[in-house]
């Protein structure tokens, strides 16, 4: 998505419906002027035979009578037919041509709200870490711990910026990439602790399992995040979010419980539906965009993403990998 890739685009769409119309409009005007002269060939008559004048004998001249107003009606006829077939091609032609240009609006679009949406948790979690600095600078208490951790939401904020941009051009990470889940999970888990006791929740993760996947590492993480976030923003305070990593045969599971009143008001699968919403509750805050990331990643790398069960005691939601073997 590059100033130089978008202006190729449109010297590409612009050629292309310059090329389309041109051989368009050459086809037409010469099927056009064949037909004008077979139509008058066939509606001529020999001036003999119109006068009841035998056949001239071979050698002599034959004469043709057009009628003047027959062939005005025919070019006319004719031209307007070519009129409206010129426009047709050339709106198919332009249609065509600009698909391109939909669809890199359309990555653009979606880009600009993955990554405001992508964002919002980091720069939540670095908001609600400064404020704990200021606490313990106030307090004059040690703050070498939350400054190591605020440069790494700074780094994670950098990585999760630099996987969207591959995701948005479809380019992959160089190399064959190979996570350890259970070490990904603990370090997103870590970074989500600080909202989750904003929030009066507790977080327990269960490793019972460390498989390793070809997904990315930071790929992996936003995956975790979206489903620990979603989970800590349906819970009640006091609640526990449960995480859990292990294996089912040769796939890595990831499962993510929340303790919320479950899926209501729209189908279970639609929750991974972008900007997806509750009909019964217009005011909540949409989720369906960070677990249609969610499922954009997992199918991108041969997975998926379900909800593995739902109820009023919380919803369980399943997130599977194939393992590296």
């Amino acid at each position: 998505m590059t100033a130089t890739s978008d202006r190729s685009r449109v010297r590409r769409a612009a050629l292309a419906i310059g090329l389309y119309v041109g051989i368009a409009s050459a086809v037409l005007t010469v099927a056009g002027v064949a037909a004008l002269v077979t139509v008058i060939s066939l509606r001529a008559r020999e001036e003999s035979i119109e006068h009841g004048i035998s056949r001239p004998r071979g050698g002599e001249e034959v004469a043709w009578v057009v009628e003047r107003d027959e062939v005005i009606g025919l070019v006319v006829v004719l031209g307007a037919i070519g009129i409206v077939l010129v426009g047709l091609v050339a709106w198919l032609a332009a249609h065509r041509a600009v698909a391109p240009l939909a669809e890199a609006l359309r990555l653009q679009r979606n880009f600009v709200a993955d990554a405001s949406h992508e964002l919002r948790t980091p720069l939540t979690v670095l908001t609600s870490r400064l404020q704990v600095l200021e606490r313990r600078l106030e307090r004059e208490e040690p703050a070498e711990e939350v400054v190591g951790q605020l440069r790494a939401d700074a780094a994670s904020m950098a990585d999760v910026i630099n996987d969207l941009l591959l995701s948005a051009e479809g380019d992959a990470e160089p190399g064959d990439p190979v996570t350890a889940v259970a070490d990904t999970v603990r370090t997103a888990v870590s970074s989500l602790e600080v909202l989750a006791q904003e929030a009066g929740l507790r977080i327990e993760t269960r490793i019972d399992a460390t498989p390793t996947v070809a997904v990315p590492r930071v790929s992996l993480a936003r995956c975790v995040v979206a489903l620990v976030d979603n989970a800590v923003q349906h819970s009640p305070a006091g609640a526990v979010v449960e995480v859990l990593v292990g294996t089912d045969g040769g796939t890595a599971s990831l499962r993510v419980r929340d303790s919320g009143p479950g899926i209501q008001g729209i189908s279970p699968e639609r929750v991974f539906d972008r900007f997806a919403r509750s009909s019964g509750n217009p005011r909540r805050r949409s989720f369906g965009l960070g677990l249609a990331l969610v499922r954009d990643i997992a199918r991108r790398y041969h997975g998926d993403v379900t909800v593995e069960s739902t109820s009023p005691q919380g919803t369980t939601l399943l997130l599977q990998l194939p393992c590296v073997r």
